[in-house]
């Protein structure tokens, strides 16, 4: 058996790159719903904040159905 360290090497670091990107906008989504509620409570408007946090989430779920896609196929 022989083990193909540069591939092992690829995949880990491309899952770590996937995983801190992951983390990343799932942290700017929570970042804009905190400034979404500190813009309600001073009485501005959030809408901006809020489709922020709607897209950054969407991204994420995006991510996940995609990386369980490749997992299935």
């Amino acid at each position: 058996m022989d083990i193909d360290w540069a591939a092992l090497g690829s995949v880990f670091g491309v899952s770590l790159a996937a995983t801190v990107a992951l983390v990343a906008v799932f942290t700017l989504g929570i970042t804009a719903l905190s400034r979404r509620e500190r813009a309600t409570t001073q009485g501005d408007s959030a809408t901006l904040a809020l489709a922020g946090a709607y897209a950054c989430f969407a991204a994420c779920a995006a991510a996940v159905a995609y990386g369980i896609s490749i997992i299935v196929a």
